[in-house]
C-alpha cells in the first residue's frame, strides 16, 4: 500500500494505471475509519483491480458553527484499517495542497439539500459537491463507494456525477449494522447505556413502516405519525426530523408510489442518529 500526498504524483500514478487496462475503485473518506468505511473498501476490492481511497478533512463543507479543528483525525490507526482492507492507495493531501489559493469555481448544489440533514446545513452540500468533484477528476476512478446510511449525499453526488457527465459509476452500498439493527456509528459510542438499548427502536419504527406500507398504507403522513409514536413512547431521544420523500430527487409525496424514501434523525443527550429505508412500490 502506498500512501500519496500530492495530486500531480497521484493523478500520474492513476493515468499508469489506466492505460495498463486497470480498473479503479474509490472510496472517498475524512478518516477516522470505522465498519461502514470498510464495507466500501471491501466491496472496491471485489470489484477492481485498484483500490483508492482518500483521506481528507474537507473544510469547505463544515458550517460556521461546526468546529472543524475538533473532528476526529487518526491517520495511523485509518492506515492500519485500510491495510488490512488490501487498499492499493491512500491519497492523503493536506488542505494547502487542495486549496492552493481562494478558489475561482466552485459547485453549487440547487436540488435535493434543503430537506433532512441538508436544511440545517446550509452549504454543506457545495462543499461536499466541490471537493468531490476535484477528487473524482484527480482519482479517475471506474467506481466510486457511498453508503447508504446517509442517502442524501448518495443522492447529491448521482445528481452531480449525471448533470456534470462525470464518467464514473456510483456504487451505494447498504447501511452496516449491529446485530439488534442499530446503524453502525462512531457517534454510537457517546450514547448512554440505556439510550443503547433504546436506539435500535429507530431502525425497527422504519421495519414496522415498511411492513404498514407493504400491507397498503400509501398516506405518508399516517406512516410518518406511527415511527414518531413509536419512536416517542420507546426511546428518551428528541426527534430532529422524520421525512418521506421521492429518491433521489427528494421532492414531497402526497401518496406512496415509486421509489422513495423514509429517513429520521433522533437526538440523544450527546449523540445525535440517524437512519433511513428505500422503498420501490409501483402499483399493478
Amino acid at each position: 500500500m502506498r500512501v500519496i500526498t500530492t495530486i500531480k504524483e497521484m493523478q500520474h500514478t492513476m493515468l499508469l494505471a489506466k492505460k495498463g487496462g486497470q480498473s479503479i475503485g474509490y472510496v472517498p473518506t475524512m478518516g477516522f475509519l470505522h465498519e461502514g468505511h470498510l464495507s466500501l473498501m471491501e466491496k472496491a476490492r471485489e470489484e477492481n483491480d485498484i483500490v483508492v481511497i482518500s483521506i481528507f478533512v474537507n473544510p469547505l463543507q463544515f458550517g460556521p458553527t461546526e468546529d472543524l479543528s475538533s473532528y476526529p483525525r487518526d491517520f495511523e490507526r485509518d492506515k492500519e484499517l485500510a491495510l488490512n482492507q488490501q487498499v492499493d492507495y491512500i491519497f492523503y493531501p493536506s488542505v494547502k495542497e487542495m486549496y492552493p489559493h481562494s478558489s475561482s469555481v466552485t459547485v453549487k448544489v440547487n436540488e435535493r439539500t434543503d430537506v433532512l440533514c441538508g436544511k440545517s446545513r446550509p452549504g454543506h452540500f457545495d462543499g461536499v459537491a466541490t471537493v468531490l468533484t476535484k477528487l473524482f477528476q484527480i482519482v479517475q476512478p471506474e467506481k466510486a463507494y457511498f453508503g447508504t446510511k446517509d442517502a442524501q449525499q448518495v443522492a447529491v453526488v448521482e445528481g452531480l456525477v449525471n448533470d456534470l457527465h462525470f464518467p464514473v459509476e456510483i456504487i451505494a452500498v447498504e447501511t452496516v449494522r449491529e446485530e439488534d439493527g442499530l446503524a453502525k456509528s462512531s457517534r454510537n459510542v457517546n450514547l448512554l447505556p440505556e439510550e443503547r438499548e433504546q436506539a435500535p427502536n429507530l431502525y425497527q419504527s422504519l421495519l414496522r413502516a415498511k411492513e404498514m406500507i407493504l400491507n397498503g398504507e400509501r398516506n405518508p403522513q399516517k406512516v410518518v405519525s406511527f415511527i414518531t409514536e413509536m419512536i416517542t413512547e420507546k426511546t428518551d431521544g428528541k426527534i430532529d426530523y422524520i421525512e418521506i420523500y421521492s429518491y433521489p430527487m427528494l421532492k414531497e409525496l402526497t401518496e406512496l408510489h415509486g421509489k422513495f424514501i423514509i429517513a429520521l434523525a433522533v437526538k440523544f443527550s450527546k449523540a445525535r442518529l440517524i437512519d433511513n429505508i428505500i422503498l420501490e412500490i409501483y402499483e399493478k
